[in-house]
């Protein structure tokens, strides 16, 4: 049945994000992209040849996910690891750049930061050349990382992790998180890799893509009730609080332990780019949940947040002026609730 939305209720959220300390822990990432144009196919290979107009660096992971915080008023503590290479000093000026502090960031001398470099011609992805290693970090790194997450989550509301798979997100370190967030009544929302899917178990929210969604839990979605039976399984198998399947084009799915779904219409009226949409997605249900927003409030503001950046190609942020400005976008009408008995 649809179900109302009270855009001043959002208003009243957004209006409590200004300063929200959140802990923001992960794989911390470069982008880097080459913007041109092709001309002509090399004589070499049968590839093109993209003339570089000019080179671009943005943050990528847990580093845009805080930039995207920050961006929404709040006051992020990245935690994650680099190398010492050129690519490290490079998201040092990023993050100096964007207001983000880098002083939480561990520098481990046996591995490469990671770094993504995008080349770009006519608006269209041509390749992308990954450095990275996605071995797991050591278990001394993975100490220093959760002594440090431990002294940020001192004066946190809340936490993100943020996994892309490349080596900084552990059981390890997971559980650790959990049983402090425990301590300290803080939530834990979750940008998750599918392959790690048993390492969640018993934090507070999680946001994957209806693609990972599918393999977390082992099982084709190809329609609502597909959709339906892997949401409250995976909700179930890891005992979160909720979990939200972002659907593409066909907006957001919340799942919640009460057996209630809720499918909220995206409100995206272009698409350009989808990177980084993940990023966006999981900051802005951090900062609603951290102002004392429901999980209903967080999908409907992160909903929006995502139309937003998804309008500009490449990693992107938004804000909560934009956010406002957009609101009267949901169609209320169309969020639609369902009730489903959930088995013990």
């Amino acid at each position: 049945m649809p179900i109302a939305s009270d855009r001043y209720q959002l208003n009243d959220v957004l209006d409590r994000f200004d300063g929200l300390p959140i802990v923001v822990v992960g794989d911390i990432m470069l982008d880097e992209y080459w913007w041109g144009r092709v001309e002509r196919i090399s004589p070499e290979a049968p590839v093109p040849v993209v003339s570089v107009e000019r080179r671009e660096f943005k943050l990528g992971g847990g580093a845009n996910v805080a930039r995207n915080i920050r961006a929404l008023g709040g006051r992020p503590v990245a935690v994650g690891v680099i190398g010492p290479d050129s690519a490290a000093r490079t998201i040092r000026e990023q993050m100096r750049e964007h207001a983000l502090s880098d002083e939480t960031l561990i520098v481990d001398t046996g591995r490469p930061t990671t770094q993504k470099t995008r080349i770009v011609a006519h608006h269209q992805q041509v390749v992308r050349a990954d450095v990275e290693d996605t071995s797991d970090v050591s278990d001394d790194v993975t100490k220093r990382l959760i002594d440090v997450c431990r002294t940020a989550m001192q004066t946190a509301r809340g936490v993100v992790i943020s996994d892309y798979g490349k080596g900084v997100v552990t059981r390890a370190l997971v559980e650790s998180i959990v049983a402090c967030a425990r301590e300290r009544d803080l939530f834990v929302a979750v940008d998750p890799k599918d392959a790690h899917c048993s390492v969640y178990r018993g934090v507070t929210t999680l946001t994957p893509n209806h693609h990972e969604a599918a393999f977390m839990a082992g099982r084709r979605i190809r329609d609502l009730e597909s959709l339906r039976r892997a949401g409250f399984e995976l909700l179930k198998t890891l005992s979160a609080e909720s979990l939200l399947v972002t659907r593409g084009e066909h907006g957001m799915a919340l799942f919640e332990p009460s057996g209630e779904l809720t499918l909220i219409p995206t409100v995206a009226r272009t698409v350009f780019d989808v990177t980084g949409a993940g990023d966006t997605v999981i900051a802005a249900v951090a900062m609603a949940l951290a102002a004392g927003g429901s999980m209903m409030q967080a999908a409907c503001i992160a909903n929006v947040a995502a139309g937003e950046v998804i309008k500009v190609l490449g990693t992107a942020s938004t804000t909560t002026d934009a956010i406002r400005e957009h609101l009267p976008h949901i169609d209320a009408a169309r969020i639609e609730r369902q009730n489903h008995h959930v088995s013990s």
